[in-house]
C-alpha cells in the first residue's frame, strides 16, 4: 500500500508556447515561444521577476488556462494546444501559494478527499493509505482528526503536499508554496519536500522568486526573462542527493549561485524599470 505506480512517467514536452492576453483589446504577451523538455522524475524550478509568465505556464500545465500558440505534451499525449479545451486532470496536482485545505474537514478528510472523489470505494484501505503517508511524513498520525485551523502554516503545507502525492499524479505543480514562511520554517519545509521527492520521484515544476530556494531544491533551474517570458538560462544543478542545509556553504552551490544571481537581478531590474514607465 502506498507504492508508486511505476507505469506512470511524467515526461513533459513544452513546445514553442506563446500566451497573449487581450484585456480591452490591448495585446499583452505573457509567454513568447517558450520551450522546455522535462524528463520523468525531474525536479524543475522556474525563477524570474513578477509578470515573467511563470505562473501562466503553471496554469496552462494545470489545465486552468489556454495557450495562444504551441503545444504541451505529457507522456506522448496532447495536454494543451490551440485546439484543446483546458481541463484539469488527476495526472496533475497543484499546491498553491495560498492554502487550499478545506477548513471544515479534518486532516484525514482533506487527504482522502481526492481519492474518494476519483471513485475509490474501499474507505478502510483509503484511510490506511492516508495514515501511512502521514507516518512517512514525520509521524503525523496524531493530527489525522485535527482541523486545519488548529495547525501551524508549516504543518498545513505538509498536509497539502501529502494530499497531492497520495493521489499519485504524474506531475506535481507547486506555485511558491513557501513564500509566506519565515526562514526557519521555510528551511524545515525544504527538507520535508526533498524527503518526499526522494521517496516518490514525481516530476515537479516549482515556481519561485527565490533563487537560493530554487538551487537548493531542483535538478534544473530555469531563469526566465521579464515579460514576455522567454528562457534566459537553463542551469543544471549538479549537486548530489540527498541534500541538506550544509550544501549552502559548499563550493558547488556558491559557484552556481554566483553564475545565476546576475542573470536574475538583470531581469528583475528590467521589470522594475518597465514598471516605472508603465506607471508613468
Amino acid at each position: 500500500m502506498g507504492k508508486i505506480d511505476e507505469t506512470k512517467s511524467g515526461k513533459i514536452s513544452i513546445r514553442n508556447v506563446t500566451k497573449v492576453y487581450d484585456p480591452d483589446g490591448a495585446n499583452v504577451m505573457a509567454l513568447d515561444d517558450f520551450s522546455l523538455e522535462i524528463d520523468s522524475g525531474d525536479f524543475i524550478a522556474v525563477v524570474g521577476p513578477s509578470g515573467c509568465g511563470k505562473s501562466t505556464l503553471l496554469n496552462i500545465l494545470a489545465g486552468f488556462d489556454t495557450l495562444t500558440e504551441g503545444q504541451i505534451v505529457l507522456d506522448g499525449k496532447n495536454l494543451a494546444s490551440i485546439e484543446t479545451i483546458p481541463k484539469p486532470g488527476n495526472d496533475r496536482v497543484v499546491v498553491f501559494q495560498q492554502g487550499a485545505l478545506f477548513p471544515w474537514k479534518t486532516v484525514m478528510e482533506n487527504i482522502t478527499y481526492g481519492l474518494i472523489k476519483s471513485g475509490s470505494t474501499d474507505l478502510d484501505e483509503i484511510e490506511a493509505r492516508a495514515r501511512e503517508f502521514l507516518k512517512r511524513s514525520g509521524n503525523l498520525e496524531e493530527i489525522a482528526n485535527v482541523y486545519p485551523a488548529q495547525l501551524s502554516s508549516g504543518m498545513q503545507r505538509r498536509v497539502e503536499i501529502i494530499r497531492a502525492i497520495i493521489n499519485d499524479p504524474k506531475l506535481l505543480l507547486l506555485d511558491e508554496p513557501f513564500r509566506a514562511m519565515d526562514t526557519v520554517n521555510k528551511a524545515k519545509m525544504h527538507q520535508h519536500l526533498l524527503k518526499t521527492y526522494q521517496e516518490n520521484k514525481k516530476t515537479i515544476l516549482f515556481i519561485t522568486h527565490d533563487l537560493e530556494e530554487a538551487l537548493f531544491l531542483a535538478d534544473r533551474v530555469i531563469v526566465m526573462t521579464t515579460r514576455p517570458g522567454k528562457m534566459k538560462l537553463d542551469i543544471q544543478v549538479d549537486i548530489p542527493r540527498p541534500r541538506d542545509q550544509t550544501i549552502l556553504a559548499s563550493d558547488a552551490y556558491l559557484e552556481l549561485r554566483k553564475k545565476t544571481v546576475f542573470a536574475v537581478r538583470e531581469e528583475a531590474q528590467k521589470a522594475f524599470e518597465r514598471g516605472e514607465r508603465e506607471m508613468a
